[in-house]
């Protein structure tokens, strides 16, 4: 007769597919979570032979880092590991990341960590990481396949993804569409209504997508401009009207930007 406990803490195991595709690991649930790697059953050598046994389209072995800091260090070890558990080399994929004169007198981490670095104007962020066309221009010159912007900065820009993609050059994140109608809060509140979800009373409320069958199987997420257009106030006595609607008191908020 099997031992309880014995059999209780085999059953705490379970089998995981890391999104990596890296391989099986073997996860314990619990207080002392901890994984165990179970060996993976095939390898590649170079990011060319995994689009090609993955059926991708694009080869991605340089990456340009429009971040700075701790951003900028976590894409690149997280990445680096990955790449070392898929290709047994943690440089098959190379970083080139910008850097301003504030960056390079700090002495900062990323930098170190990188493969190539460009120097940049310093100042406010829309000198640097934040500014879209810079960032094209680095990554058309380098060149690099792909950019990752990470969080801040030009990493919630439409204009950025759009830009890249017109060029050629992979974003590393959603596409313009989805970011525009997620990061506008116009948008957004708009796609929440449209799926159900409860929002405070605003200066669009009721207003809902009448997204068709084919919309939804090809995933497309796109708010009309003319509808877009009834939800944002234009002027004051249109603010006044809101207002009215809504019911005091209420909060004045721009459609874009972060920071509140």
């Amino acid at each position: 007769m099997e031992d309880s406990s014995e059999q209780s803490q085999e059953m705490r195991y379970h089998m995981l597919q890391r999104p990596s595709m890296s391989g099986l690991h073997l996860v314990k649930q619990g207080r002392d979570r901890k994984k165990v790697d179970v060996q993976r059953d095939f390898t590649v050598a170079s990011p060319a032979e995994f689009v090609t046994r993955f059926g991708g389209n694009k080869v991605i072995e340089k990456v340009l880092i429009a971040n700075n800091g701790i951003a900028a260090v976590k894409c690149m070890r997280s990445i680096r590991r990955w790449s070392y558990e898929m290709f047994r080399n943690e440089r098959a994929i190379r970083f080139v990341v910008m850097v301003t004169p504030e960056d390079l007198k700090a002495n900062a981490e990323y930098i170190k960590m990188a493969d190539h670095y460009v120097p940049v104007p310093g100042g406010p962020n829309n000198n640097n990481y934040a500014n879209v066309e810079l960032i094209l221009d680095i990554a058309k010159r380098i060149p690099v396949q792909a950019v990752w912007a990470g969080w801040g900065h030009a990493s919630e820009n439409p204009k950025l993804p759009e830009l890249l993609h017109k060029n050629g050059i992979a974003f590393m994140g959603p596409p313009s569409q989805a970011m525009w109608a997620l990061g506008d809060k116009i948008a957004s509140s708009i796609v929440a209504q449209t799926a159900g979800i409860p929002t405070l009373p605003w200066s669009g409320s009721g207003l809902r997508v009448d997204w068709q069958e084919n919309d939804l199987q090809k995933r497309i997420l796109n708010v009309p401009q003319e509808l877009y257009e009834k939800g944002y106030v234009k002027d004051a006595d249109d603010g006044l009207r809101a207002a009215e609607e809504v019911g005091y008191p209420v909060m004045i908020k721009a459609s874009e930007g972060g920071g509140g």
